[in-house]
């Protein structure tokens, strides 16, 4: 059984303001009980104009949120996954990647989000994610608080072999912190969170932004954890800054698996 936590943000622009309001969530889920804290992507800074966001971001080691995470890690001894934070790569590009941090408050496993939100939409607006990160390309399956964790970051959602490959690497747990919009958050958001769980037969847990932010963004909120037969296990019914908590019984990941055995009877196949 692992207790777990998915603190619901609203991040702010800027690193220091985003430890404040970010550390008494994961102090309130630590009293909670939970040994796995999990935070939304973004969770250090958002910040829609591109110029002033790479002035900001900096090296991991020199991000105020992600040290200050780090610490509470340490000091609260649990586990906390940073969903994502934009931060400066070591060869100087900028990249959204999710840090795992363990009781001690070491970085144990990190994943660069792999695909970028490039799109031009009919009303005229344009996401070009990739102008702004590189893109990573390795998927990430690590443990943590007892559990086999598959990484991604939000638009990742729509990419189901990524789920399977972590799934067939043996994840348990799906993480998919996230900062959905409002138009794609009420149409899509718990329709493909549950469908990557049936498909998998893991659990996903989902840690969203929510609400208004400061550089004008809305988000859609609705964090969740769904179970490895689709069914959701607690969900926000709001975009308000939370903690949702939930006991996962990492037997039902078997079950499901068993019940459904979808990964083992899948078959590659050639293009049509």
């Amino acid at each position: 059984m692992v207790k777990l936590a998915l603190v619901q943000l609203r991040t702010p622009a800027t690193q220091s303001e985003a430890l404040r309001r970010l550390s008494p969530l994961v102090r309130e889920a630590a009293a909670g009980g939970a040994k796995l804290v999990v935070t939304p992507e973004g969770s250090n800074l958002l910040q829609r104009d591109r110029a002033r966001l790479l002035t900001q971001i900096v090296r991991a080691e020199q991000d105020e949120a992600v040290v200050g995470m780090r610490c509470l890690a340490k000091d609260l001894r649990v586990w906390i996954l940073i969903g994502s934070a934009m931060v400066r790569r070591e060869d100087g590009k900028a990249a959204n990647r999710s840090f795992l941090v363990d009781p001690d408050g070491e970085i144990q496993a990190s994943y660069d989000k792999l695909h970028m939100f490039d799109v031009d939409l009919p009303t005229g607006e344009t996401h070009r994610e990739s102008a702004t990160y590189e893109p990573g390309g390795q998927a990430v399956v690590t443990h943590a608080a007892g559990a086999k964790l598959g990484l991604s970051i939000c638009y990742d959602l729509r990419f189901p072999a990524l789920y399977r490959a972590l799934a067939r690497a043996g994840a348990e747990i799906l993480a998919v912190p996230s900062a959905f919009t409002r138009p794609t958050g009420a149409a899509h958001w718990e329709v493909l969170l549950r469908a990557r769980a049936i498909e998998t037969g893991a659990f996903v847990a989902a840690a969203a932004q929510g609400g208004t932010h400061e550089d004008g963004r809305a988000t859609w909120g609705r964090s969740m954890v769904v179970g490895p037969w689709g069914q959701v296990v607690v969900m926000a019914d709001h975009d308000e800054p939370c903690v949702l908590c939930a006991d996962i019984d990492l037997e039902e990941v078997s079950r499901a698996r068993a019940a459904i055995p979808a990964l083992q009877n899948a078959r590659t196949f050639a293009d049509p």
